[in-house]
Order: C-alpha cells, then structure tokens, then sequence
C-alpha cells in the first residue's frame, strides 16, 4: 500500500530535506537544494523511482517513532519476535556536502535487519553507474555522485540496479550507514563520523530550541511547529520553502498538483511574526534580508514567488514518467504561477518590512526607498483585476483580498511616517490612497444583504481570506461586516468542522477541474477570528481540534481530507505551521503577529 501523507516525518540539514515513512523508507529526497531533482522519487511514483528502506528482514510498519526531545532528530522503533530494533535518522548541518546518516541499534534479543537502496537520479528517471570504491559503494551519472558505506562493514551486494545489505544486531551493537552527495566532477569529500554527527546535530537542535521565547500553553505543538519552520530554511540565504515537496495532490487523483519548493513572498508577515513571537530575531532578520533582496528591481517585475537564492525564472514542467502519488498526475516542477498578477504580495512585503522595523529589527538603508518604490506602483495598478492569493488559474477578478492587501500597503506606509516624520514620503498622498481603497472594498466587495464580504466585486462566492481582515486592521474585529463574515465563512466554507478556501462547485472558480480538502491555514484564521470577535470557547475547540490533525510527530500538510480522514498537500506545509504558532500565540493572550 502507498503510505498516507502523514505516514511521513522530516529530516533534514537546512538546505534540503528528506521524507521518512514509518516503514523506514526515505521516499524523497532532492540533493543537493530544496529545488534540485530527487534522487529518491518513490513519494510519486514507485520504488522503482528511488528509494532507501533499512528496516527488519521481512517487517511492517515500525512499532512507534518520535523525534529526541525538540530536534529533527528521528527514532524509530520495530519489536519482533526475536527482539527489537532503534533507526535514528538524521542529516547534519553540511560543511560542503550533504549526508543522510542512518544508525541502526540493538535494544533486545537479536534482530536481522535488511537495507534496500534504489538510487534514481533527475526525478527516478536515470539509472545510476555503480562500482566499489575504498570499502563504498558509489553511484555515479551525469553532474551526480552517491557514495554509501557503513561502520562497521556488513554484506552488502548489487542486483537489479539496487544495492542490498543484510546484518544482524544483537542488544547493545550498532551498525551506521552514511550516504554522501557531492558533484560528480569534484573528488569525495570528507568523511564525517557519523557518531560524532549525531552528537553534534542533538547538541544544535537543543541550543537552538531552548532559545524559545514562548511559553503558553501546548508549548510542545508550537516547538516542533517552529522547529519545521526553521527545517524549511535554505541556511545559505535565509529563504523558507512553502513545503520541500512537489506535486502531493489537494485531491487524490486530481490534477491540482503544485510545486512548492519555493518561497512565496505572501507568507513573509505571517513567516516573521512566528519567529519574532517566538524570539527568533536572526531567522527573522534573515527572512527579511531575503526579502529584500528577492524583490530588488523595478516594481513592475516584482514575482509572487523566487527560488530560495532569489532566482526568478521557475518554469513549469511535467514529469511525465511519474505516475503520480497514488495516481495523481500530473507531476509538475517549477510553478506556472509565478507569471501571475497578485496584487496582495505588495501588501504582504509593505506589511513585512513594517513589522521588521516595529520588532526592532536593525534598519537597512535601502529599504525605505524600495517600500516607496513598491508603493508607488501600486498606487497606478490597484484598481486592476488579478489572480489573487489562491493563484486561480481562471480569468483575473477583482479580489477583495488583493485590494484589502493594497489598503494594507498605504496604510503600513502611513504608519512609518507617523512613527518617523524624518522619512521622506508624502503621508497625505498615501492617506488619500488608503481611504479610496477602503471606501471601494467596503461599497463593493461587500454584500449587505448577506451582511459578509465576498470573494470578488460583485461575486455571490466567499473567500476565506476574508478573514484576515480584522487581523490586518482593515476593520475593528466588533464591526458587524466583520462578524457576519465570519458567521458567513461558517455556514458556507465548513466541512467536516474546518474550512475551504473557497468552493470548487460549479462553474470552473479557478480554471481547474475537482475539488480539494480543506485549508488548513485557513482553519487557523477561523480560530483567529473567532477569538478576535470574543468567541473565545469556540476558537479554543477549533483549535483543539486542529491540533488532533497533526500526524504522530507534530507535522501537518496543506489540506485535510474530513470525509477520508486524511492530510493532503504538500507536506510539511510551512503556511500551516505557521497558522499554528500564530493562533496558540492569539490564544495564549500574545496579540496579532501583524
């Protein structure tokens, strides 16, 4: 049976980051980015596409699993009938290149144990050259190179174009395997120990969360929210990834299937006020220099989305010879949708840059004349349509998101020159700009009959995004729009007790065809919201109830499925993570992140 998407854990060494199922079977891995083809393609294919298993001999699914204490460090459990077995998986934080280390224990009686490696270079597609090399084994093929070996050696052999190793631990042995990346031009890298590395990586992972600032209640859900955030990282420039996967389907044997190992400048307030709640200052300042370089340049060019060093071009491609997870195809890299119009990003970096700058984050000398810059293009271009934070593939709206983001994008500007007259800026122009925007959305975005704001002008379709708006300060949470929208979003978005980004009924929303589960994020600013306009009970059971989705290691995906029971998505979802951190912070009394 294919694993669910929640059979899956993270691990990874900041730079990329691998899948685990509860079989022991890593089934995705990109090497050496994020963004780089797999290696370990099985997620969206079969084995044959790559995969490395090491469980015992002829067994399940492991008895149980866990991370140690708050680390990306993995361990999981099988108890046979000869006795039991422990597999910690990890990666280390790379000096050059990436290593997978994976150190198999014995706890009791005698266990024989079997490691199964399928290597399947550029998306499971290419077959690697293998041979023997100083006690390795080596795959190599094309611009890649693999090396494996174990400490101490076992019996290990080739055959069917996958490598095989067989051994036995008694109570108290240890057998590590070590599999390396490194370019295929340039000679082996060093060799790490892989005992060492274990210490080194729980020593790291411990410092890092004990700096932890938040101490509320179901501090454990947040910490190991955080420590997936801080997971989704690309160290080398401070980028956070969406998800480190491709193409896990909103529905299952559907086709919407996206890439999101990228960073989408939408997420950047929410990205920040998590870690800055959590006193998380040099990720945060980091994400903004990211930020800033990412969107350098003429307004008119700036992308909703960049590759995790800032590249702009991600063109869209399907992989035709993957079949898809659990069929559902196709399977895509690079994101068409970065070609897009969405008015609201320019909102989301406004809004950013001003929370950098009120959490005290040390100022930089351009940023101000590029938030000027930003603002006065959309000063021209705000009262166009476009296709929305969803990234509808349909015909362009006017979303009422877009425009709430473009009042967003004034008023943060308005708020800067209030606090700092010394700035240059015309506060009475962007003034002028946040009222017209303001006095639009409310005659025309918003449906008096129905007492609820909508998904676009004159659209009968609600949005979930509405939400949102007492949390960016567009209305007071106590104003009657706001409450009805909510009470709105309740009895038309709910299924299963969360809720839909929008409905998929009908007539083609967003140009695609099917359904999908319900937003997980979207869940979390329901719970927001209602906490927002006093309904605190109701926003701690929704809550709690979220909280019931995480799998058995804390993690959650984009989407849940209530009718099969199921996460959807790609997987870790960062916008999820991050909806959970910034709710239990609203809960705990902590404030808006915005």
């Amino acid at each position: 049976m294919t694993p669910r998407i929640e059979d899956y854990a993270l691990i990874g060494d900041l730079q990329t980051a691998a899948l685990v199922g509860r079989n022991g079977s890593i089934d995705w891995l990109c090497l050496p980015r994020f963004d780089s083809a797999a290696c370990f393609a099985a997620l969206l294919g079969d084995e044959d596409n790559g995969h490395w298993r090491i469980a015992p001999k002829d067994a399940g699914d492991s008895t149980r699993r866990s991370y140690v204490d708050d680390t990306l460090v993995l361990e999981s459990v099988w108890e046979t009938r000869t006795g039991a077995v422990k597999v910690t998986d990890f990666m280390p934080q790379r000096d050059t290149a990436p290593d997978i280390v994976r150190i198999v224990e014995g706890l009791s009686g005698s266990v024989e144990m079997r490691s199964t490696l399928r290597l399947r270079f550029d998306y499971g597609s290419v077959v690697p050259w293998m041979r023997r090399s100083d006690g390795h084994r080596v795959a190599v093929a094309g611009p890649d190179s693999v090396w494996l070996r174990s400490e101490p050696h076992v019996k290990t052999w080739g055959q069917h174009f996958t490598t095989f190793s067989s051994f036995t631990v008694g109570a108290g042995e240890k057998v590590a395997f070590v599999l390396t990346w490194h370019p295929s031009h340039k000679k082996r890298p060093d060799l790490i120990d892989p005992y060492e590395a274990l210490e080194q990586s729980l020593e790291g992972w411990r410092e890092w969360s004990a700096r932890c600032q938040y101490d509320g209640p179901h501090r454990d859900a947040v910490m190991r929210s955080l420590i997936t955030l801080k997971a989704l990282i690309y160290a080398p420039t401070g980028g956070i990834v969406a998800a480190p996967t491709t193409s896990l389907p909103e529905e299952i044997g559907g086709v919407r299937n996206w890439d999101y190992r990228y960073c989408w400048l939408r997420d950047s307030t929410l990205v920040l006020g998590a870690l800055l709640s959590a006193g998380y200052l040099d990720e945060a300042a980091a994400w903004r220099d990211w930020l800033l370089r990412a969107v350098a340049g003429d307004p008119a060019d700036l992308q909703i989305m960049y590759g995790v060093g800032g590249e702009r071009r991600l063109p869209e491609t399907e992989l035709t010879w993957l079949r898809g997870y659990e069929g559902s195809s196709p399977v895509r890299t690079g994101n068409e949708a970065v070609e897009q119009l969405q008015l609201d990003v320019y909102g989301e970096v406004m809004d950013s840059l001003h929370l950098a700058r009120a959490s005290g984050l040390p100022a930089t000398s351009h940023a101000w004349k590029l938030q000027l810059s930003l603002l006065g293009f959309l000063e021209s271009r705000w009262r166009e349509p476009d296709e929305g934070l969803w990234e509808v593939r349909g015909p362009r709206r006017h979303f009422v998101h877009s425009k709430v983001m473009a009042w967003v994008a004034a008023d943060r500007a308005v708020r800067t020159l209030e606090d700092d007259p010394s700035l240059p800026g015309d506060v009475a122009r962007w003034r002028a700009m946040r009222d017209e925007v303001h006095d639009e959305v409310c005659a025309k975005g918003y449906d008096p009959v129905r007492n609820t704001f909508t998904q676009s002008y004159g659209s009968g379709e609600l949005d979930a995004a509405a939400l949102l708006i007492p949390q960016v300060g567009f209305l007071p949470p106590d104003d009657p729009r706001v409450v009805g929208t909510v009470d709105a979003v309740r009895e038309e978005l709910m299924q299963g007790g969360f809720v839909r980004r929008y409905s998929t009924e009908g007539p083609l929303v967003d140009g695609l065809p099917g359904g999908e589960g319900t937003f997980l994020v979207c869940s979390f600013w329901l719970a927001d919201a209602l906490r927002m306009t006093g309904r605190h009970d109701e926003a701690e059971e929704l809550f709690a109830r979220l909280l019931e989705l995480r799998n058995d290691v804390g993690l959650l995906s984009e989407e849940y499925d209530p009718v099969a029971g199921r996460q959807l998505g790609n997987f870790p979802q960062a916008f999820s993570h991050i909806g959970l951190v910034g709710t239990a912070v609203l809960l705990a009394g902590g404030g808006s992140a915005r």
